[in-house]
């Protein structure tokens, strides 16, 4: 048995159709309310659906499970409860991580590239536990996860029982199918694909930063099947832990990015610049980058997918089709 907490989600549910692809058997834990979040989960159903506030119940019935996905968070960048979001994010994160270590059951949940703040330079998104006592993440969520991230280096450093297999995961820039329920957390690709076929601009924010041009801002964007490979692939080397950065390693520009968006939808590259919200400023992250070093040195060799070949892929298999979830 496979647990995948967020399981109805984005990256979530994209992780479970492949986990049902391969046959094995699948409880999720997450909430589909009553909007269209089911179907993500429409081509593969799991074998259980359990609110978040029911897991604590079924764990204690002691089910035989194999591993733990736990990707169930608070992910909004603009989340203001931080109570909700401490008890969602850190406080859960580590009960499964206890649980998993009294059973011997595997953990790969996580993180975000958000931990990193406001890093400007390649240099300094080094993944791995060592290096981020030092990091300022520029909102709650970020915090959140980097609060949980220093709470798995004490409880090693201490000596303390830690899942046989454990991996965190720093998430860049995703996209792809079934984000569509995240309203405006969506993905930048989903957002000016929208805005292109209805014949609008691209719209891009102007850039906040002193020197630094309009639409030159620079993201790691990583397509959602290469995340799933990513954990694919610790999931079938248990030999494996440790804090990984999961993007690219390569920093691609908001100007490329509409480019792309607009090439892939057989659309005129019409981009406008507009200011950023009062909300974002201070907030944003003008540029990001994964040192992929670290997962590579363990052993991951897959190629990851060009911007160009993603947004084609999402536009072509996904977005013009009428049902376009995985």
């Amino acid at each position: 048995m496979i647990i995948v907490t967020g399981g109805a989600g984005f990256i979530g549910s994209c992780l479970h159709a492949a986990l049902r692809r391969r046959g094995l058997q699948t409880v999720v834990v997450d909430r589909l309310r009553d909007g269209l979040k089911w179907r993500n989960l429409a081509a593969h159903a799991p074998d259980m659906l359990i609110a978040p506030e029911d897991l604590p119940a079924f764990l204690k019935s002691e089910p035989n499970v194999e591993a733990v996905f736990h990707m169930g968070a608070i992910s909004a960048t603009t989340a203001r409860d931080g109570d909700l979001v401490w008890s969602t994010n850190v406080a859960l994160s580590q009960f499964l991580w206890r649980w998993c270590a009294a059973r011997d059951v595997r953990m790969i949940y996580a993180s975000s590239a958000a931990t990193y703040g406001g890093a400007d330079r390649p240099d300094l998104f080094v993944d791995g536990l060592e290096g981020i006592d030092h990091l300022r993440p520029l909102n709650l969520y970020g915090w959140s996860k980097q609060a949980f991230d220093l709470w798995v280096k004490r409880t090693l450093a201490e000596g303390e029982a830690a899942p046989r297999q454990w991996a965190g995961l720093k998430f860049f820039n995703v996209y792809g199918p079934n984000e569509y329920h995240k309203g405006s957390m969506i993905s930048v690709v989903k957002v000016k694909y929208d805005e292109v076929v209805k014949g609008h601009s691209a719209r891009l924010f102007r850039s906040d930063i002193p020197g630094l041009a309009d639409g030159a801002q620079k993201r790691d964007f990583i397509w959602v099947g290469d995340i799933v490979k990513i954990m694919l692939w610790l999931f079938d080397n248990p030999s494996v832990s440790g804090l990984f950065n999961c993007g690219t390693g390569v920093a691609r520009t908001y100007l490329d990015l509409a480019h792309a968006v607009c090439d892939a939808a057989g659309r005129g590259r019409d981009v406008e610049f507009i200011d950023m919200p009062q909300s974002l400023k201070g907030q944003y992250q003008s540029y990001t980058c994964a040192d992929m070093s670290r997962l590579r040195d363990a052993g991951y060799d897959a190629p990851f997918t060009s911007l160009e070949d993603g947004i084609g892929m999402y536009v072509r298999d996904y977005l013009s089709r009428p049902e376009p979830n995985l």
